[in-house]
């Protein structure tokens, strides 16, 4: 029987916790403070390298004055030149005036809450700063349409130098649809659950449906559906087919969340995860999965 300590992180514990870490040590703080504020844990950091882009652009000065968010400045900027494209990419394109944006990547926490692979808490999180990305206009390319000065593609989109970095790290939670935080072995039973009751609702139908054949000669074959997949009911979703055969590999004496991190941060209506499994390195050292486990179920990834 899984015993869960008494006291489970919620949402709002959470964005409290983070919101409060210092970003200039934040990287060295938070596994140190998750651990003095929920000391019933023992939490494990590991990053994923997927870098994303956040909607967050800001207009500063080369002295790193901020004169405001991009797209109502830019706005008000075109509005001055009675909506002329040009004139406001003439006027703007020597001033000197910088763009910023906020890039983010994620990182997930966990910490065991038993010793079998799927007991385990999950905390979903992204690693979030502001860089100086480019100028505010392009000076080497006149736009045709003002979507362009609102929505600008330019700025570099490869690493930038730390020099470059504006503030943060920060840390928040990756909570779209619920799936920041999560009891993986939970989240697994009701993975499960939904299906079986998503399948079983459709039994009546499944068990009238036919397979219509026309055959060389113009003659029908009708065959029950399912004669041709008669395991329609018996469905398992692949995050636990996952998890159910890395408990029967080799590799059962060994943490999941040490190779891999579940993205379950987008759910299916219907409760199923979509995304996988991601490798996760641990952030204070490099593990290989155990040889047998590297190709564990249908939706393992093995890490380069």
């Amino acid at each position: 029987m899984t015993l869960l300590p008494v006291r489970l992180p919620d949402a709002a514990s959470l964005h409290a916790f983070l919101a409060a870490l210092d970003p200039a040590s934040a990287d060295a703080d938070l596994v140190p403070a998750l651990a003095a504020a929920f000391p019933e844990f023992d939490f494990r950091l590991a990053r994923v390298d997927d870098e994303y882009w956040c909607d967050t652009r800001s207009v500063i000065q080369a002295d790193g004055t901020r004169v405001g968010e991009l797209q109502p400045w830019m706005t008000a900027e075109l509005a001055k030149d009675g909506g002329d494209v040009k004139a406001t990419w003439e006027r703007l394109k020597d001033t000197g005036l910088q763009i910023t944006e906020w890039r983010g990547a994620s990182a997930f926490v966990f910490a065991p809450t038993s010793p079998t692979p799927a007991d385990y808490i999950q905390i979903a999180l992204g690693r979030e700063a502001e860089w100086r990305a480019g100028p505010v206009v392009n000076p080497d390319y006149r736009p045709w349409g003002e979507q362009e000065l609102l929505d600008p593609s330019w700025p570099r989109r490869d690493p930038l130098p730390d020099t470059d970095r504006l503030a943060g790290p920060v840390y928040r939670l990756l909570d779209r649809a619920g799936g920041a935080f999560i009891h993986v072995r939970s989240f697994l039973d009701r993975c499960g659950r939904i299906e079986r009751e998503k399948r079983e609702a459709k039994r009546p139908d499944m068990e009238r449906r036919v397979v219509r054949e026309t055959g060389p000669h113009g003659a029908t074959r009708e065959t029950p559906f399912l004669d041709l997949v008669p395991d329609y009911f018996e469905f398992v979703p692949r995050e636990l087919r996952f998890f159910r055969d890395w408990e029967d590999s080799s590799a059962r004496s060994q943490r999941v969340f040490a190779h891999w991190a579940l993205d379950a941060r987008d759910l299916h209506p219907q409760g199923r995860a979509r995304g996988g499994l991601h490798p996760a390195a641990a952030a204070d050292a490099e593990r290989a999965p155990p040889d047998d486990a590297r190709d564990v179920g249908p939706s393992a990834h093995r890490p380069d």
